[in-house]
């Protein structure tokens, strides 16, 4: 991992159905190939806007495979491989990594919220660090999973050399502020998402990994780059005028909405798999108005 740059800004990408629900294969190796033009630093494949609680194993390989034959080497491609069990979690970890992945992102396991205490979560990163033959990020993704992980957790994880990383989803500046003061320095912390990507850079995050990534990566490029060069009346300006943008697009609309966006900016966003649907025509409306209002339409 130390060969690999991370800091930058990465997309997590849809996986493309066809209307009958098949996995549009075509079209994502379409897709990756006009994000590869961006200024993007890689991809997620398979993380929450990938609909991965949806797909088969075989079909999760397909999509793994796809990803690995059109994302370009200078660009850092990332397998989304968290499973409810440690076990499966590995062994999806593995088969990414004979696939071609750089690293894996594995998010918190999640059907028993309840006992995913500080304990389940040392005994399943540690395990799968130990194990996995690609370097592992955290994905904390409160919203989705009912599980948060504490700083202090994170701050443990981080000693092991495997485990590289995390992208935190919460928007709890204070918890990535902590995270950073106290976790080694090479421990990457990525912002989750682009309404708080300016906050997290000039607290020492690296990036972010963002669904408005997908279908405004220059926007979101710049507020990674003005942070970085000091530009930072620049950054706070368009940080400020994407927040709706971000909005409507994950808490609001969600992977249909970031789906319907794709389509419209020239992108195969295509039909959420079911039971997800698509958004109908009041809703299609206020997003266009919104998109349009960003500067991103």
């Amino acid at each position: 991992m130390e060969a690999l740059s991370i800091s930058g800004v990465y997309a997590p990408i849809p996986t493309p159905f066809e209307t009958d629900g098949s996995v549009a294969l075509d079209k994502l190796a379409e897709n990756i190939e006009k994000w590869s033009k961006t200024e993007l630093a890689g991809l997620l494949v398979l993380g929450s806007n990938g609909e991965f609680t949806y797909l088969s194993d075989k079909e999760k390989i397909e999509v793994l495979k796809t990803a690995r034959q059109a994302i370009p080497k200078d660009m850092l491609f990332i397998a989304g491989t968290g499973c409810d069990s440690t076990i499966s979690t590995l062994e999806l970890t593995e088969k990414a990594a004979a696939i071609g992945a750089d690293a894996a992102m594995v998010i918190t396991p999640m059907y028993y919220p309840g006992k995913m205490d500080a304990r389940a979560m040392r005994r399943h990163y540690m395990e799968l660090a130990e194990h996995s033959s690609l370097p592992v990020f955290i994905y904390n993704m409160p919203a989705n999973t009912g599980v948060d992980l504490p700083a202090e957790t994170v701050v443990e994880l981080a000693q092991h050399p495997n485990i590289v990383g995390i992208k935190d989803s919460s928007g709890n500046v204070v918890k990535i502020g902590d995270i950073i003061r106290a976790a080694p320095p090479n421990f990457n912390v990525l912002a989750g998402s682009a309404s708080f990507l300016y906050p997290a850079l000039m607290l020492g995050a690296v990036g972010g990994v963002m669904a408005l990534g997908n279908i405004a990566p220059e926007h979101c490029h710049r507020i990674y780059k003005y942070a970085r060069e000091g530009w930072h009346e620049k950054a706070q300006e368009l940080q400020l005028k994407i927040l709706p943008s971000n909005a409507a697009v994950t808490a609001r609309f969600g992977v249909p909405g970031l789906k319907q966006a794709m389509d419209w900016i020239g992108y195969y966003g295509g039909p959420p798999r079911s039971p997800l649907g698509p958004l109908d025509n009041d809703q299609q409306t206020v997003l266009r108005a919104i998109l349009k209002e960003g500067g991103i339409l």
